[in-house]
């Protein structure tokens, strides 16, 4: 749009410079064609000011209706209180379009207002020309903003369907890889352990849940019409509350639902499956923890306690090293991917994990 906006920017300029010359009615010549002049290099300067999107900010565009007001402003005096034309005349269009498509809608009727209420207070007389002058002043700022939206809003949900379709890609692929390794194996441990009996038929009995559970991850990935449901909602504290059936598990959740999208609540169920499970290894089975669900209206906040003797210095980053990615992924990635944050506070008293999930970012 930056870029339209440039070659408008030199069509209109021409256009300025081609009937200031051909009417040279001014009362100040001096005065008028210094005006012209700025105009000449304030075009040249804004093309490569304006290409770099970083520049884009207040300070540029405020600068830009700032020198189209001056301009409007220099016109009586430039050519005499009885003036009928403006100098920059359709050259204030390229500060109005830059406000519309920076701000939307919204940023092109501020600039259409502030130009066109300059350019009705400048003249000692005002024409019905000049009252519609004023109007497509208007219509224009507002329509070229809505329009901007628009397409910004587009594009986003074109990149965002880009990202679904690469992910549920991802998804296909590493489930083959999974299909192909683990589940065969871990059918093979099963059936081993159920040939061998004994102790091995336990770990024969485990292998075949965690199998199950993997196969039944792998079809949920795959239905890729499941990606639908960022727009759906869930109650988190709902979700959560279902996990004190674990023994001497204590959910404290708020007096209301706690919405949130339904990805983001599964996440997070996972997590705090994934904290109590490791309660369960590294405490022991059944004993105590606590969650606690916290709305703090511009942010989420869940809380996993427990009273074990918590997590000697320099466990998590060997974990780490050693390629055990339990706490890195399953419980810091998730988060991290939601867009929020995991804080860890572990000592003898036991551990505690914080995670934070602002409203405005949490996405799946």
């Amino acid at each position: 749009m930056f870029r339209a906006l440039a070659v408008l920017r030199v069509v209109v300029l021409a256009y300025a410079v081609v009937i200031n010359a051909y009417r040279n009615n001014y009362d100040r010549p001096v005065l008028g064609w210094t005006c012209v002049a700025v105009m000449v290099v304030a075009t040249i300067v804004s093309i490569p000011v304006y290409a770099a999107p970083e520049r884009r900010g207040p300070v540029l565009l405020g600068v830009d209706l700032a020198l189209a007001v001056a301009l409007l402003l220099a016109t009586p005096v430039a050519k005499g209180p009885w003036f009928h034309a403006t100098i920059p005349s359709y050259w204030i269009v390229g500060a109005l379009l830059a406000w519309g498509i920076r701000w939307g809608w919204r940023g092109g009727t501020v600039a259409a207002v502030v130009l066109g209420a300059v350019d009705l207070l400048s003249r000692s007389q005002v024409a019905q020309k000049d009252w519609g002058n004023v109007f497509l002043l208007l219509l224009g700022g507002s329509m070229v903003g809505f329009v901007c939206e628009s397409l910004k809003a587009m594009a986003a949900e074109r990149d965002e369907a880009q990202r679904e379709a690469a992910a549920a890609a991802e998804r296909a692929r590493l489930a083959r890889v999974v299909h192909d390794g683990v589940l065969q194996v871990l059918a093979l441990v099963q059936r081993r352990g159920g040939e061998l009996g004994g102790e091995a038929a336990e770990l024969g009995r485990l292998a075949g849940q965690q199998e199950q559970a993997l196969r039944t991850l792998i079809r949920s990935q795959d239905a890729v019409a499941a990606t639908g449901r960022a727009s759906e909602r869930a109650d988190l504290a709902a979700a959560l509350g279902r996990l004190g059936t674990r023994p001497a598990t204590e959910v404290a959740l708020p007096a209301g639902a706690v919405e949130l999208p339904s990805p983001v609540v599964d996440e997070l169920v996972a997590v705090v499956r994934a904290c109590l499970d490791n309660v369960d290894r590294h405490v022991g089975e059944g004993a105590p923890a606590w969650v606690l669900v916290e709305d703090l209206g511009d942010r989420v906040e869940v809380s996993v306690r427990d009273d074990g003797p918590g997590i000697p210095a320099g466990r998590l980053e060997a974990a780490s090293r050693e390629g055990r990615m339990g706490v890195a992924e399953s419980i810091r990635g998730r988060v991290r991917d939601l867009g929020g944050t995991a804080e860890l506070e572990s000592g003898g008293y036991g551990t505690e994990w914080t995670f934070s999930i602002p409203r405005g970012q949490a996405a799946p």
